[in-house]
């Protein structure tokens, strides 16, 4: 086989080998512009503060130390928030990924006759809100304030989703529905058995994107659940250890006190613990992907053109 692909590739024509040198020389720039930044908090996040002052570190660190994690990881209430974060992303995907397949197996039903309507109505919202304030009203009038359902409700239909699960439905064949109404199957038996089970690869691609959304939300944290220590997230967490870092260090007398109470001038940096706060938010992203990976093409392409 590989001296069939040598064969091939001398043969092929000039054209093609300036197109396949060029292809290769783009993707490998590509590659690069995309991963240096990652390798760059890798190595931040590793080196000692106080030498990552000095500069000139890209992708490797120059003086190992996990100082910087020992910091992040010494808030007493880092673990539970580390919890919190992950039933919020575990229920709240699950709940919307479901809930919002749901939705876009009725809109996709040519038969529904509020179909166009109930459609142009989700995407209105996609352009148009309500507002900060007046979303914070409807919160609080609820009752969903200082709770954990705050997290999940607000956000369990995406519209942007719905569209592309809508897209990846219409595109299964007609006869697959038709076949299950013959034999007696209801919608619901027929979404759950039929429907859910060929729209995996979409499924999977709009749960990477809620989960991201989910693990990396902090804001409404701090709108809602700010009072609440026992509902606060490991986002909402690192930003806090971020700003107190980032304030500290804002002057010399406060950065001085800022070093004492660490025992050691220096310890922590705002960079580092900015560098060191992307690596631990970023690690349990990095480990799902590889496992969704395999649908996310397909999802985004079928999803997103119609037949």
């Amino acid at each position: 086989m590989a001296k069939s692909k040598a064969n091939s590739y001398r043969n092929s024509s000039l054209g093609d080998r300036i197109f396949d040198i060029c292809n290769t020389v783009f993707m490998i720039l590509l590659v690069t512009v995309t991963l240096y930044p990652f390798l760059n908090m890798f190595a931040l996040s590793f080196n000692e503060a106080n030498d990552s002052v000095r500069g000139d570190i890209y992708i490797w660190p120059r003086e190992w130390t996990l100082r910087n994690f020992e910091y992040v990881f010494s808030e007493s209430n880092i673990f539970y928030s580390t919890f919190i974060s992950a039933a919020r992303t575990i229920v709240g995907t699950v709940v919307s990924v479901f809930c919002t397949a749901m939705l876009a197996y009725t809109v996709s039903r040519p038969e529904y006759k509020l179909k166009k309507f109930v459609s142009v109505t989700f995407i209105f919202t996609m352009y148009f809100s309500g507002g900060l304030i007046p979303g914070y009203l409807l919160i609080k009038e609820l009752n969903m304030l200082n709770t954990f359902w705050v997290y999940i409700i607000p956000g369990i239909i995406g519209v942007f989703n719905m569209i592309v699960i809508r897209s990846f439905i219409e595109a299964l064949p007609e006869g697959l529905m038709e076949s299950a109404k013959i034999d007696g199957a209801g919608d619901f038996i027929t979404f759950s058995r039929i429907v859910l089970p060929l729209t995996v690869p979409a499924l999977a691609t709009v749960s990477l994107f809620v989960a991201v959304y989910q693990w990396n939300s902090w804001f409404d944290v701090f709108l809602y659940n700010s009072s609440m220590p026992n509902l606060s997230t490991l986002q909402y967490e690192l930003m806090k250890m971020l700003s107190t870092s980032n304030t500290a260090m804002s002057s010399s007398s406060a950065a001085d006190a800022f070093a004492n109470a660490q025992g050691n001038k220096a310890t922590v940096t705002p960079t580092s613990i900015r560098a060191t706060m992307t690596i631990v938010a970023s690690v349990p992203i990095i480990i799902v992907y590889p496992f969704l990976q395999k649908y996310f093409v397909k999802g985004m392409v079928v999803g997103g053109v119609k037949g």
